[in-house]
């Protein structure tokens, strides 16, 4: 294994790739701590000491920042703007013919495509910097609202200077973007994958310490073990698939014979990734989101829709949250799924080029066949997706971790993929140089 990492870094031209992925994951952590213009540093420190971060959808979207978003720094939107601009754009796929026809067009329409992403990620920084900055200015970033220092995290409230800082955050995340595809382009592995990769790891530390901090040694040893199992397992189901073999036959093109060859479509027990999760944990901050907005004035009575609210729908503890949280987990698997593979498509090309699944005659047949595949394996994978997102929550309620917990949901997915997938590019170039991998 040694041996395998010192054959990358003697290898010139990777040892330059991944001296350049790191340059940029410096830069892009050291502006996660660049205070945007006209904040408070030091009551913004101060406020993230006594509430311990924050929950639902901002919480979300701190952990994708690495904890920039509370700390108000022009990163401090990081890679979210960039996430959801891509699947509102694999969405519309299904709602805009044109956007389909320029998936299928190739290399051009998928540049087509990209630019389109980046005009809507601009926009929704713009949107999302807008919020974040109004919410800062009203003293509820932190739901701390009886904490003096959580009431001025501004130093300056006019217009302008709310207008400026609106503007670096989108600025920042324009800055986020671009650094993703340098990486993606002269570094190593995928550079939004990457960058999220450093947000969450950035946030391992702090968290497992402070469950050290508040449960003792032996606790933290446990959940270090049993943080351990988990790694091993999602690493077991991601590389899971179920490959459903294809012949094709042979044919004659001039004087040449094509085809004859034996060939599968892997299809993975978790082909929804981590968005159900994200689309879940969205959807669940809505009501939270209303009943925030909604609250009483000094001395009045709350309505009893935003107690409710309150009482079951903000807390990640409570059973009646984690059993609708699980639910849309399943559901948003099975939509995404969906959208993301068409059996109809795939068993149409299947019968262009002369495959077949052995068995199964080309066509609807095969597209039919497909479905009832995909179906039940989303299942299992689904419930997968479910369970480890419930991971945080209970968590929170057995060792008091907070909804960032490392090892579970949205975190752990996200590390192993990225991990997995980043070491395969490494592996593959290796081969390329050396005919040998990391791993003989």
């Amino acid at each position: 294994m040694f041996s395998a990492i010192a054959r990358v870094f003697r290898t010139p031209d990777l040892r330059r790739k991944i001296a350049f992925t790191l340059g940029i994951i410096a830069i892009y952590r050291l502006g996660a701590h660049v205070p945007t213009p006209f904040v408070d540093f030091p009551n913004v420190q101060q406020c993230l000491n006594q509430s311990g971060g924050t929950e639902g959808l901002l919480s979300l979207v701190n952990l994708f920042s690495g904890g920039a978003l509370l700390q108000l720094s022009i990163f401090a939107l990081g890679v979210m703007p960039y996430i959801t601009a891509t699947i509102i754009v694999q969405l519309l796929r299904v709602v805009i013919p044109h956007f389909e026809t320029l998936y299928k067009e190739g290399q051009a329409g998928q540049a087509k495509l990209t630019q389109y992403t980046r005009y809507l990620t601009i926009a929704l920084a713009l949107l999302q910097s807008t919020t974040l900055v109004t919410v800062a200015r009203s003293g509820q970033l932190f739901g701390s609202a009886g904490v003096p220092e959580c009431q001025q995290l501004l130093t300056n409230d006019i217009w302008w200077a709310q207008l400026l800082m609106i503007i670096t955050m989108t600025a920042g995340t324009g800055l986020v973007m671009w650094f993703a595809e340098l990486v993606t382009e002269r570094g190593v592995g995928n550079g939004m994958s990457i960058l999220i990769f450093t947000s969450i790891a950035a946030t391992f530390p702090g968290a497992m310490l402070s469950i050290l901090n508040a449960r003792g040694v032996e606790v933290f040893l446990l959940v270090l073990a049993v943080s351990i199992v988990i790694v091993a397992l999602v690493v077991f189901v991601e590389q899971s698939q179920r490959r459903i073999p294809v012949q094709y036959a042979k044919r004659m093109v001039g004087r040449r014979t094509y085809g004859g060859t034996n060939t599968y479509i892997p299809i993975k027990v978790n082909m929804a990734g981590v968005v159900p999760v994200i689309f879940a944990s969205s959807l669940l901050y809505i009501p939270a989101l209303i009943a925030q907005f909604n609250q009483p004035q000094p001395g009045q009575e709350p309505s009893p829709w935003v107690t409710w609210i309150s009482q079951y729908l903000t807390r990640g503890d409570h059973p009646l949250y984690m059993l609708i949280y699980f639910l849309l987990i399943i559901g948003f698997a099975y939509f995404y799924v969906a959208i993301t593979f068409n059996p109809v498509d795939v068993a149409d090309n299947m019968k262009k080029y002369g495959g077949f699944i052995p068995g199964i005659r080309a066509g609807r047949p095969t597209a039919e066949y497909l479905d009832y595949v995909l179906t039940r394996i989303t299942l299992p994978g689904s419930i997968y997706l479910g369970l480890i997102a419930l991971l945080p929550l209970v968590a929170l309620a057995t060792v008091g971790a907070n909804q960032n917990f490392p090892f579970g949901g949205a975190s752990i997915l996200i590390i192993v993929g990225v991990g997995l997938e980043t070491v395969k590019q490494i592996d593959a170039q290796l081969q390329q140089r050396h005919y040998e991998g990391l791993l003989r």
